[in-house]
């Protein structure tokens, strides 16, 4: 049985208006990512949740199933992705679609490899845990360089140091999560979150990892598919 591909995407961005239609190598950004699942051969069904009727009408033009509307109050700014994902599997098998794997895709990294999204679903299969992320090593790092201030407004280190690093390369590894998520869907209606207790991580390279928020993420992006910068 093949796993789903599930891409969430509302109406309501506020960092970038408009992002997941917004154009990126002559096509809306959500194009890229559903084009890609389709072509991996990995789903039995690409399908995306959306309470907005033109990104739905552009998923349907390239590809993608729009099998139900997402209900408004999941397309707020307070709605959580918890409540978005576990709609969407409870919609999908009262109307008829069978899967036991599914993989949230965040359509706003577009440069994930199909081969990452397979190893993704491998080590779920192999390690039978709760939850894969993909992640990428991130050089900012609470024990090192990220402070917050104080309730007196003095800046500490966001993280407690057990020892004092003297370089960023001996301090503790932390990750990135960027927009990849491979889980059973069983373990994910019994915990009722995604962040279930067994996660493991899915290393994926920077360059491919990137996720877009900002607008200058979006101009890094746009010189990425304009091969200004090679990946």
């Amino acid at each position: 049985m093949k796993p789903i591909c599930l891409i969430a995407a509302r109406g309501g961005s506020k960092g970038v208006p408009k992002k997941n239609i917004r154009k990126l190598a002559g096509k809306p950004l959500i194009a890229h990512t559903i084009e890609k699942a389709l072509d991996s051969n990995i789903f039995s069904s690409v399908i995306v949740s959306t309470e907005n009727n033109e990104i739905a009408k552009i998923s349907k033009k390239y590809g993608a199933e729009v099998p139900f509307v997402r209900p408004k109050k999941l397309a707020t700014d307070s709605a959580s992705t918890d409540d978005v994902i576990i709609h969407a599997i409870k919609k999908l098998y009262s109307i008829g679609y069978k899967f036991e794997i599914m993989v949230s895709r965040d359509c706003t990294v577009p440069f994930i490899k199909n081969s990452d999204i397979r190893g993704s679903i491998k080590l779920l299969i192999k390690e039978n845990c709760d939850l894969v992320c993909g992640v990428y090593r991130q050089h900012h790092n609470p024990y090192f360089n990220l402070m917050e201030p104080n309730s007196k407004g003095l800046l500490q280190f966001s993280k407690k140091k057990r020892t004092e690093f003297t370089n960023r390369q001996n301090i503790p590894i932390v990750y990135q999560v960027n927009g990849l998520f491979s889980f059973y869907t069983k373990k994910l209606l019994k915990y009722k979150k995604l962040y279930m207790p067994k996660i493991l991580p899915y290393e994926i390279p920077l360059e491919t990892g990137l996720m877009i928020d900002t607008e200058f993420e979006f101009k890094i992006a746009e010189m990425i598919s304009k091969k200004l910068i090679k990946i």
